[in-house]
């Protein structure tokens, strides 16, 4: 079956590579705390740009939030004169909280993600038993991407590829030659995503990362996190497509089903990420935080034997 959306992508790359003009400027803001890359990405001539998978810091002993990693961001952005036309986010990240909603309130730009939101809304909209007007249709966001949906960045031509697997909603946003990719692929010597959260599946993840590596050798990869290897001692976030296709974990003649024993014995031996109670109570919601109760206070719930 041909792959309309992942045709027009790959063509847009491939212009982009020819025509510099056609290239977003990427900076990256790595957050050593929870192993979070924050990319910005603007285009050179009308200085437009986005803001993909922001950080708020947050400290889990005391329930409060910082926003130092999110102010490097807004200083650079001003610092360059930059224009934010959206916030962008790859899923409902599991490891840190979003700082889209105060990004935006000092910077602007639309808040997306990708449209199957809902679903993790729903599934976690029972799992912490939310409040009864919390609304299960991304409404929070002010835009839900779908497969294939272009939009643009300044002048630059950009294309949102759904990639479900580490959770339903994961996104690819291609903006030029540069792929932002969230969790779906790590660096070719640390691996891939887990699979193992309420609604995320192996056998899916495989089948996106085989789209994502069927987009050209040259296009810019752009990962949301890293870890390091016992070889590797300095942090890395960008790549590409051709050297992803020696993926320790899903190169050349690795088939689905080995994929998937693999992704599923690996993810049995892994713990929750330290902050996944209150990155994902707060991320479903687009980065708000919950609804304060009658006293004025926000509260994270942690559910007893329930994950």
């Amino acid at each position: 079956m041909s792959d309309t959306n992942l045709a027009t992508a790959s063509r847009q790359i491939e212009q982009a590579i020819l025509n510099p003009d056609l290239r977003p400027i990427v900076q990256t803001f790595f957050d050593e705390t929870t192993f979070t890359a924050t990319h910005i990405a603007h285009d050179p001539a009308t200085l437009k740009a986005v803001i993909i998978d922001s950080v708020l810091d947050y400290d889990a002993a005391s329930g409060r939030t910082q926003n130092t990693s999110a102010q490097q961001v807004l200083n650079y952005i001003q610092e360059n004169g930059l224009t934010v036309e959206w916030q962008l986010e790859t899923h409902a990240h599991a490891d840190h909280l979003s700082a889209a909603v105060w990004l935006k309130e000092k910077l602007g730009g639309k808040i997306a993600i990708g449209e199957n939101i809902t679903h993790v809304q729903d599934v976690f909209g029972k799992i912490f038993n939310a409040e009864k007007n919390f609304s299960r249709d991304g409404s929070q966001f002010d835009k839900l991407f779908h497969d294939g949906e272009t939009f643009s960045v300044g002048r630059l031509p950009a294309i949102a590829l759904s990639v479900p697997g580490h959770t339903p909603a994961d996104m690819v946003y291609i903006i030029g030659d540069a792929a932002f990719i969230g969790d779906t692929l790590f660096m070719p010597d640390y691996g891939t995503a887990r699979a193992d959260f309420p609604g995320g599946d192996a056998r899916q993840l495989y089948r996106s990362i085989q789209r994502l590596l069927s987009l050209p050798d040259k296009t810019r990869v752009f990962l949301c996190h890293d870890y390091k290897t016992a070889d590797r001692h300095d942090f890395m976030w960008e790549t590409t497509i051709g050297d992803e296709r020696n993926n320790i974990h899903v190169h050349k003649g690795i088939s689905e089903d080995q994929f998937v024993t693999m992704r599923t014995n690996r993810d049995k031996t892994l713990s929750l990420p330290h902050l996944i109670m209150p990155s994902v109570q707060v991320n479903m919601r687009a980065g708000h935080l919950p609804e304060p109760e009658e006293n004025g206070v926000s509260y994270i719930k942690i559910p007893i034997n329930r994950m």
